[in-house]
């Protein structure tokens, strides 16, 4: 999975910047993406191979607090860039004859910068909430990889601030996100709706099947962790999807796009080949 992750949106990357054919919003936009996944697989994956492989058990306090800072920093910004994603989808169908007019490079990459920088000063504060805190329960986590709400709940200090702020920063930023999503794809339904050709109909929204699977492989996993019950629920099911959530988006959004999008398949076939 490490290494197919790697590869995958490595090349993905290679592609987007040496084809000038590819130039266009819906590839920076997955160029984005693309390196989002990189650096979560690169942030969480070692640490989970020097357990499996190494039966390395221990982590520093500082490595576990640098760990789950950009865990979630990537999860967000990630979440961030798929919004930007159904943005650039809706401008692509409500109106493609400004498509490449609206969506100009420098706008682009204000939008990105603005969703990195929104995302860092709401999880910037994160690690020093926890440092602050005296550790005295069991310091054992359920998964290899450090999260806030898990290393929250090992203080033996009153955390009742850093509970209401976590929930803030994932109602501020998933919530907002997935509801602009969502509203993304009612304006694009009532457009293609309005097409009168059946054909163009269709077309059209081919053009999101890629974008629909990326966001079902990111929201699903966590959608389900958050309506199981802490209590009474199997911590297998827990750990699992917690896996899940965290390495099968990095694994498959370069599949999905690669099979989606036929330049993309030909210019990678291309590059194995030679």
């Amino acid at each position: 999975m490490y290494v197919i992750a790697i590869v995958g949106n490595s090349v993905i990357l290679f592609i987007i910047k040496t084809d000038p054919a590819v130039h266009e919003p819906m590839y920076i936009f997955l160029s984005m993406l693309a390196v989002t996944d990189l650096a979560l697989s690169i942030t969480t994956i070692p640490t989970i191979l020097g357990i499996y492989l190494f039966n390395s058990r221990e982590i520093s306090l500082d490595a576990c607090l640098a760990q789950l800072f950009f865990i979630h920093l990537l999860q967000y910004i990630e979440s961030s860039v798929l919004f930007l994603m159904a943005f650039d989808r809706f401008i692509a169908i409500h109106n493609p004859l400004r498509y490449a007019s609206i969506l100009t490079l420098p706008k682009i990459a204000n939008l990105g910068l603005v969703s990195v920088l929104r995302v860092t000063v709401l999880i910037f504060p994160l690690p020093f909430l926890l440092k602050r805190f005296q550790y005295c329960h069991a310091n054992v986590l359920s998964h290899s990889y450090c999260l806030y709400q898990e290393v929250m709940k090992m203080t033996c200090s009153d955390i009742r601030v850093n509970s209401i702020y976590g929930l803030f920063t994932k109602l501020f930023q998933m919530g907002l996100d997935s509801l602009l999503i969502f509203l993304s794809y009612v304006m694009i339904l009532k457009t293609v709706l309005s097409i009168a050709s059946h054909v163009e109909c269709l077309r059209a929204l081919n053009t999101c099947v890629s974008h629909l699977c990326t966001l079902l492989l990111f929201y699903t996993p966590k959608i389900s962790l958050s309506m199981i019950p802490g209590k009474g629920s199997s911590p297998l099911l827990q750990i699992l999807l917690g896996y899940i959530s965290l390495l099968l988006p990095p694994l498959m959004n370069p599949i999905v796009y690669s099979v989606k999008s036929k330049h993309l398949s030909v210019r990678i076939i291309r590059l194995f080949i030679k």
